[in-house]
């Protein structure tokens, strides 16, 4: 018993003269200033926005990013993607194919003329649609769903071409 003791206070003496309390402080020091080199904002005036700054920001909710614009518009009847929106999905795509965990609901709307059920179709063509050009440009189809809301979500009120115009859409709605 009294030889496990001795063992335990040799051991633990021996611990404490292996390290140097001044190393350790010195090398805690640089591993902070290490640390806040990566964190802190480039730039003298400390206002600019670093590398890390600029990382924590997440690309969906950044408005001068083409990934914070998430609907697709059409003229009426049509549902094929227009020219001026497929840089919007070919971004949207390339976003999916580089972050497999996200997941993106696809909305498709029609304006409030023609029936129920041509428009619940109408706006299932528009969705589709956009899956497809994502399904293209990288996104896996698990990460992607298609439905139809047709009529029934406008997002202007008025019974008016500039209205139906807002209204012709599929939407692309992120979730977890």
């Amino acid at each position: 018993m009294n030889k496990l003791i001795i063992s335990i206070v040799l051991l633990n003496l021996l611990a404490a003269c292996a390290s140097d309390p001044k190393k350790d402080s010195a090398a805690n020091n640089q591993t902070q200033t290490q640390t806040q080199a990566r964190t802190m904002p480039s730039g003298n005036d400390g206002q600019g926005k670093g590398a890390a700054a600029q990382k924590a920001v997440d690309p969906l909710n950044d408005p001068s990013n083409i990934l914070s614009k998430r609907s697709t518009y059409y003229p009426f009847d049509v549902s094929a993607v227009q020219d001026e929106d497929k840089p919007l999905v070919q971004a949207h795509a390339k976003y999916l194919s580089e972050n497999a965990d996200r997941r993106v609901r696809l909305e498709g709307n029609c304006d409030e003329r023609g029936s129920t059920e041509y428009n619940l179709a109408l706006g299932q063509r528009r969705a589709d649609g956009v899956q497809r050009m994502l399904e293209l440009g990288g996104a896996k189809p698990g990460q992607l769903i298609a439905i139809s809301l047709g009529e029934e979500f406008p997002v202007a009120p008025g019974h008016d071409e500039a209205s139906w115009k807002q209204n012709r859409r599929t939407d692309m709605t992120y979730t977890k």
